[in-house]
């Protein structure tokens, strides 16, 4: 079928992909049940479930309890109608897996990679990764619904292309979307690595909360902001840039890479707690040898992560009264020192912030962990491709 040609579902059809969204949770329906949600006809209904599962997005999953007469068939989102390739690029590391329309992990695969070996390189990398994932799992490339990328650098969502980003040369205003674009079928979306984990950590533990911040404390300190169980990306991308917020009392000759002084990330971060330490005589290089030094009981490491939850939480302090947040969740390497890092943020916070802001506040650590950039990448380009209009046109391209 030719994928340019426009078109478009009879009448009777229209809306369906608003019928679809009562089943985007999973819960199988009878038809009776989605017309009582809807308020539409049963005949309306009848019409658009036969159009879904012509099409292959629902399926039958059993049936109900009988009322007198033949049991009705309950109906669900197919999560194995096609696939989604979900990647999270760092700065050292690619991850690269397959889930269902459920966000469930197919398979996975994990390699170093420098993000400093360039767009294309990386991308030829992963792309690759992909496809090999997909063999290994009996899908065709055409069976791939779209592309979720998360990547460490400031993103403009809309277009996909990365601006300026610190520790990426060559990816500023590189096309990432058209580059993959040419191997994969569907949307390819690119959003920052701190707000797909955010995104990843509500869809799988918090949706119930919606209102989440997500708090990345590794080689630098980001944000991502999830209000009203929507992604907060801000006008240009760039919502959530908590490492280079001033703390208060910052010495003024701690200089941030950023060239200003103070900055969260320049007192806070793994390489300062890790200067710290070797001032104190402990042979301390990255983010790991912190984690690994709070382990081993070492009273330098627990003194010096307690300190930076404190400068943290002075910055989320205020975050906490501006957003009113229902949780804050602290992850990235750094989170792996536990409740050190977390006793020294909830310190602060409930001291600094009002009341009634912090009344039902949660500051908790990841969940997700290393799989929430996955994940979250994962329900983004799930949460595009399961809309309603997306559902209208696939739909009808299934049905035409």
């Amino acid at each position: 079928m030719d994928m340019t040609v426009p078109v478009v579902l009879p009448p009777t059809l229209a809306g369906t992909g608003e019928l679809f969204q009562l089943l985007r949770d999973g819960t199988p329906r009878t038809r009776a049940e989605l017309a009582q949600l809807s308020s539409l006809a049963r005949s309306t209904v009848t019409a658009r479930v036969d159009a879904l599962l012509s099409s292959g997005l629902l399926a039958p999953v059993g049936e109900a309890a009988s009322t007198g007469g033949r049991p009705p068939t309950r109906f669900a989102l197919n999560r194995d109608n096609r696939v989604v390739l979900a990647i999270d690029l760092g700065a050292s590391h690619a991850s690269v897996a397959v889930t269902d329309l459920s966000g469930r992990v197919l398979h996975q695969q994990t390699v170093p990679s420098d993000i400093a070996d360039g767009p294309e390189q990386v991308l030829e990398r992963v792309g690759a990764i992909g496809i090999s994932l997909l063999k290994t799992i009996d899908r065709p490339v055409t069976d791939v619904a779209g592309v979720g990328i998360g990547v460490p650098g400031p993103v403009e969502h809309a277009t996909g292309r990365l601006a300026n980003p610190p520790i990426m040369p060559g990816w500023h205003d590189f096309d990432i979307p058209e580059h993959l674009g040419r191997t994969f079928a569907g949307p390819v979306l690119v959003d920052n690595d701190v707000n797909l984990m955010a995104l990843g950590e509500f869809v799988t533990s918090w949706q119930s909360a919606r209102h989440l911040l997500l708090i990345k404390v590794a080689t630098g300190i980001g944000a991502g902001i999830v209000s009203d169980g929507r992604l907060m990306r801000g006008a240009l991308g760039s919502a959530g840039d908590l490492g280079h917020v001033q703390v208060a009392g910052a010495r003024d000759d701690v200089i941030c890479r950023c060239g200003n002084s103070g900055c969260l990330e320049a007192v806070a971060a793994g390489p300062a707690i890790a200067a710290k330490l070797r001032e104190r005589g402990l042979d301390v290089e990255t983010s790991q040898d912190i984690v690994d030094a709070v382990a081993a009981g070492e009273v330098a490491a627990l003194q010096a992560v307690r300190e930076a939850g404190r400068d943290l939480g002075m910055v989320l302090a205020t975050c906490v009264n501006l957003l009113n947040p229902s949780v804050i969740v602290v992850g990235g390497k750094l989170s792996e020192a536990g409740e050190y890092l977390l006793a020294g943020v909830r310190e602060i916070v409930y001291q600094r912030s009002l009341p009634l802001a912090t009344h039902d506040l949660r500051i908790v650590s990841t969940s997700a962990g290393s799989q929430g950039g996955i994940l979250g990448a994962s329900a983004m380009v799930i949460d595009a491709v399961l809309s309603a209009r997306a559902v209208d046109d696939y739909v009808a391209r299934a049905t035409a």
